[in-house]
């Protein structure tokens, strides 16, 4: 019997691809099965699972102690329509196997088509018993993977799978599937639900870390809170419009952080998302992003520093804003209170797409802002603020290059992890961009903190007239000729202010 290569690919990716419930109790409320080769799937769940010592025997349904791992069956019914209750059915079996050993199910006959199913050339080699799945013992545990099933009877509509409770004895990504080969079992149903637990609780082992980082992330915003708002009130009468909205900023974050924590907290106790804090989490850290996104672009135009208002793109600001708030908004909640697996590539582009273009049109904004600023401040000879624009120009330059390095990484991190193997690393991609946004939210607030050097960087109204003329309107102004009757009185004037020099030659050209 040939190893199934091809077959078990494009099993395990389904297993990536058809249906990643984020919640450690998977649900089946009149699910059916989905034919694909002579086979009828149904995805039970995947998820990554550390390991536990054993305290009770695979048939043992007690509910094990705290500490252990297990994925428990509950409640399993499978139900068929009532004309193809008269005659009794092939076995339904459930399955559950590490990713690593994918290459122990499946197989064929004569090196021809791989099948999951027992075919009876397969029988007749004596390798499986026909209308049962084709399996091996895995390399590393004989007593893998775990299969087990039921039949229908005569004149049976329902069937219930006895309640099983499987250890996890060895850490990896466990997937379920329910199989079937009896075609006449096409419109079957199934109902019920299975209970995945990790040693530490209900997360699923690849977002376990992530509520410890949350916490830790918390932790940093409340530190980075204490030192800005004792600086905002030691020097409130100095304070800037710009500080008031990174003010805001740091807020938003310290309840985001929050809210994720709680988040994966009330999750991890009972194995369901809690979907009011999810949203919450969400639309705190959406709202935060675009703040933020907002902030950095006012401050490269120049706003608040150089310049009282906007002027006429504050629509067009605000509009951006709104757009950009809305299509992060959607694509979280998509991939928080629900499953982004669960869309095709299509939809799952139409959702990440208007995200990225947005970000990239504001980078290229900011920096074509940045640039038009820096050039006046230059120009103008307003060292201090030239000074405090240039370490943030070289920040933000830091943070796009860092950015895009890491997303570069994260594309060849998703493409080398078809079957989810590196999923005890997986945390660490969302993880970064938290981190990474923290760490220039830091830079600003150590360059624009309240002071009592903060009107050092304020707009005022002498410099901020002169900021706003073009070179070019200076070019235009040319001394006009004078009645020499007046050019004793220019002498004169121009004498005092010690120009002496200059008025004679000036009196020379105009005469």
């Amino acid at each position: 019997m040939s190893r199934p290569n091809g077959f078990l690919s494009a099993l395990s990716l389904l297993c990536a691809s058809i249906c990643l419930s984020y919640g450690s109790v998977h649900e089946y409320n009149g699910d059916r099965f989905v034919s694909k080769g002579n086979a009828f799937f149904f995805h039970g769940g995947s998820e990554g699972i550390y390991s536990s010592s054993p305290t009770s025997s695979p048939n043992d349904t007690a509910v094990p102690s705290n500490g252990e791992s297990f994925i428990k069956f509950e409640k399993i019914k499978f139900r068929r329509p009532k004309e193809y209750a008269n005659s009794s059915s092939e076995l339904i079996q459930a399955i559950v196997f590490e990713v690593e050993d994918r290459e122990t199910i499946g197989g064929s006959a004569y090196g021809g088509q791989k099948a999951v199913c027992c075919t009876a050339d397969l029988a007749k080699l004596g390798v499986c018993k026909r209308g049962r799945i084709i399996h091996r013992p895995s390399l590393k545990n004989i007593d893998w993977p775990q299969v087990f099933g039921v039949s229908f009877g005569i004149d049976d509509q329902v069937v219930a799978m006895p309640a099983k409770l499987i250890p996890i004895t060895g850490t990896g990504m466990y997937n379920l599937y329910f199989i079937h080969c009896d075609p006449n079992l096409k419109e079957l149903t199934i109902e019920g639900k299975t209970i995945w637990k990790n040693p530490t609780g209900y997360l699923p082992g690849r977002m376990a870390p992530l509520m410890i980082f949350y916490g830790f992330m918390s932790f940093a915003f409340v530190i980075l809170g204490v030192f800005w708002f004792s600086q905002y009130a030691r020097f409130w009468r100095e304070v800037l419009p710009l500080q008031n909205c990174i003010t805001l900023v740091i807020t938003l974050g310290m309840f985001e952080m929050a809210l994720w924590y709680f988040d994966y907290a009330e999750f991890n106790e009972t194995g369901i998302r809690p979907i009011g804090i999810t949203v919450w989490a969400v639309t705190f850290g959406t709202i935060k992003r675009t703040v933020a996104r907002l902030i950095i672009l006012m401050v490269a135009m120049g706003y608040g520093v150089v310049r009282p208002t906007l002027g006429g793109i504050t629509s067009k600001v605000i509009m951006l804003g709104l757009t950009f708030f809305l299509a992060s908004e959607v694509l979280e909640l998509v991939e928080n209170a629900g499953a982004v697996s669960d869309l095709s590539g299509k939809a799952r582009l139409f959702l990440v797409l208007p995200v990225g273009l947005l970000d990239a049109f504001f980078i290229l904004w900011i920096f074509s802002s940045l640039s038009a600023t820096l050039s006046k401040l230059q120009a103008r000879r307003m060292m201090v603020k030239l000074d405090i624009y240039r370490k943030f120009t070289n920040a933000l330059a830091v943070a796009v290059i860092v950015s895009v390095g890491w997303l570069c990484y994260e594309l060849y991190f998703k493409s080398k992890d078809a079957y989810n193997e590196l999923w005890q690393n997986a945390w660490v991609i969302p993880a970064f961009w938290q981190v990474l946004s923290f760490s220039l939210l830091c830079v600003i607030c150590a360059l624009w903190a309240p002071s009592q050097s903060s009107m050092r960087y304020a707009y005022s109204g002498e410099a901020g007239d002169e900021f706003d003329k073009e070179e070019t309107n200076l070019i235009l102004i040319k001394p006009s000729p004078m009645p020499s009757k007046d050019v004793h009185s220019v002498q004169d004037a121009r004498a005092m202010h010690g120009g002496n020099g200059a008025a004679d030659g000036m009196e020379e050209k105009t005469e």
